[in-house]
């Protein structure tokens, strides 16, 4: 994946940090056991953006990711909808989440990250709309080249729910999280090497 990638990952004391994590390192991957390679280990998040050019932060990560003004926890609301499935890699199985309650947070994100507005501006507001309806927000659950078919989306499914995740409709526990930590992500490296190099708690 070219460039660097903003990240919103879960509070680290929130339920869902560890639920979300165990579903991606074993639980999830144990439905499909002859899958080879098998499928990377990758931390829990919400891709803001990605194709932040390196070139922006420099040697200054943090200084730089501190200087963007990200709204508030209290206006950030990750909330999951479903559990989906794509023919592609990055998008191979995941959870779908409501565009509202996160498309602040991302626009900023892309704006300073990739656009070059120092506020949201047309340029930002032209990718919200494209985001939105190319996939949107969501938080991945496995990459991978491997086929899901509907019987297998079914009990993928039915594992996050039985790990303790919810979804907005019917309405329960851990439908998601408000607010979170920021990850500025260099992931033109490897997935094992995906790791933060900046962080901004909302």
């Amino acid at each position: 994946m070219p460039g660097s990638s903003l990240w919103l990952t879960p509070p680290p004391s929130h339920p869902l940090h560890a639920i979300l994590t165990k579903l991606i390192e074993t639980s999830i991957p144990a439905h499909f056991p002859h899958t080879t390679p098998r499928p990377p280990i990758f931390s829990p998040h919400m891709t803001l953006t990605s194709n932040v050019n390196p070139s922006i932060y420099a040697d200054q990560p943090q200084e730089w990711l501190d200087g963007i003004a990200f709204p508030p926890a209290s206006e950030v609301d990750v909330e999951f909808e479903r559990v989906k499935t794509e023919d592609v890699y990055y998008r191979r199985c995941y959870i779908k989440c409501a565009f509202e309650g996160v498309k602040d947070v991302a626009a900023i994100a892309r704006a300073r990250g990739v656009e070059g507005e120092a506020e949201v501006g047309e340029k930002t507001k032209a990718w919200l709309v494209e985001w939105k309806e190319a996939f949107g927000p969501h938080v991945s659950l496995m990459y991978g080249d491997m086929t899901i078919d509907e019987a297998k989306l079914n009990e993928v499914e039915r594992i996050v729910r039985e790990s303790g995740v919810s979804f907005r409709e019917p309405s329960g526990e851990n439908t998601g999280w408000k607010g979170g930590v920021v990850w500025l992500v260099p992931t033109d490296k490897n997935i094992a090497e995906w790791k933060p190099i900046a962080t901004r708690t909302l």
